[in-house]
């Protein structure tokens, strides 16, 4: 009897040391979270692009923007927005026309150059304080209120910052150059 009541308690340490083996081999598939992303992607539109990005303007800006009420607090909000904005030249404007020789040189009128894009940079900018909203809803209405704010604003300050100048300039340094060394002849860059 005793040889086999040690038997069953050899039989039941054995075991449980076996499970607690088991336990920890596999505790790590048991409790790893999985994520799974299905992506079906449908090409809606595709344009042809002729717009040659000629400068392009890194910025910060620190936003602040108060709702000032009666009776109740003041709502505030502390936003540091960047990022940048593209000046451009659209070539697929240029037309036959617009490329006129006279003599020994030719003169090649450009079109306007333009905003090509002004975007918000989500990574590095940061909403940092937000008061006199009691509301999670209210708070939300702020940061995707001041997120526009701040988009305008980039493009504000790159027209007030003289993109559409440093455009031109830029245009003329890199078209210049380019053309008289492939027609060989003296090259003038008008903008229409």
């Amino acid at each position: 009897m005793r040889v086999k009541s040690s038997l069953i308690i050899v039989l039941s340490v054995v075991s449980l040391l076996f499970l607690v083996f088991i336990f920890f081999y596999f505790k790590h598939e048991f409790f790893v979270t999985r994520t799974e992303l299905n992506d079906d992607i449908m090409v809606e539109k595709i344009t042809d692009m002729g717009k040659l990005e000629l400068v392009k303007y890194s910025m910060k800006d620190v936003l602040e923007k108060k709702e000032i009420r009666t009776f109740l607090p003041d709502q505030r909000i502390l936003f540091v927005a960047a990022g940048e904005a593209t000046g451009c030249i659209d070539l697929t404007k240029v037309k036959k026309d617009d490329i006129v020789s006279t003599g020994d040189s030719t003169t090649v009128f450009l079109p306007k150059p333009e905003i090509c894009y002004v975007k918000l940079d989500h990574d590095r900018s940061r909403v940092y304080d937000v008061s006199g909203a009691w509301f999670p809803s209210d708070t939300k209405e702020m940061v995707e209120d001041i997120y526009k704010v701040a988009e305008k604003k980039l493009l504000e300050n790159a027209l007030n910052m003289e993109i559409l100048k440093k455009t031109e300039e830029n245009a003329v340094l890199i078209f210049k150059p380019m053309l008289e060394n492939i027609s060989g002849r003296k090259i003038g860059i008008k903008f229409r």
